[in-house]
């Protein structure tokens, strides 16, 4: 099976896959500092803590095994933590999800807008990927702006398929990028 590489450099930051349990603490960390930051968006968040962490990082492992999910860690160049970007598969296998947060602090700087680019090509290595998609609430207008800046179109809108996040609208709004032509 064709996975993506474990490390992505991006200039100042890189994406890494996660190490397990050797990023317990760090994830540990980097999820409480956000807390705050993500309630409003995130319904995983609520009743977080380092045992879900924990969890997370074992499903991770065995998820990029399976060639299913690839949870990357956005590191800065001195090593700290700055956010988590992602791509999973969801019903179309050519098609992948990116999904990104950061820290607070790591926030206005284009780092997710350069994440998602940065995952968006990875994926694109992939032979079978066709297409990756960006997908938000409404109302996060914060995660609409990535996708717009990164010149994916908009595909639809409806309502999500599971419970709006305390901010959100309830309605899923779908971000496309086909895959760039060969010659390009």
């Amino acid at each position: 099976m064709v996975r993506p590489r474990e490390t992505v450099d991006c200039g100042d930051f890189t994406l890494r896959r996660w190490r397990g349990q050797e990023d317990l603490a760090a994830a540990t960390a980097l999820i409480e500092e956000s807390r705050e930051h993500l309630r409003p968006w995130e319904t995983w968040i609520i009743g977080h803590d380092e045992e879900s962490t924990r969890g997370f990082l074992t499903r991770s492992a065995a998820r990029w095994e399976a060639g299913e999910v690839f949870n990357y860690a956005v590191v800065a160049g001195d090593g700290a933590l700055l956010g988590m970007c992602q791509a999973y598969l969801g019903v179309d296998p050519r098609g992948p999800r990116l999904g990104y947060w950061l820290h607070p602090a790591a926030t206005g700087r284009g780092i997710a807008t350069r994440a998602a680019a940065a995952l968006a090509a990875e994926m694109f290595t992939l032979p079978d990927v066709r297409y990756v998609e960006i997908a938000h609430d409404l109302a996060n207008t914060a995660s609409a702006a990535v996708p717009r800046r990164l010149g994916f179109a908009e595909v639809r809108r409806g309502p999500l398929a599971g419970p709006a996040a305390p901010a959100g609208s309830g309605i899923e709004v779908v971000w496309r990028l086909e895959r760039p032509p060969a010659n390009s």
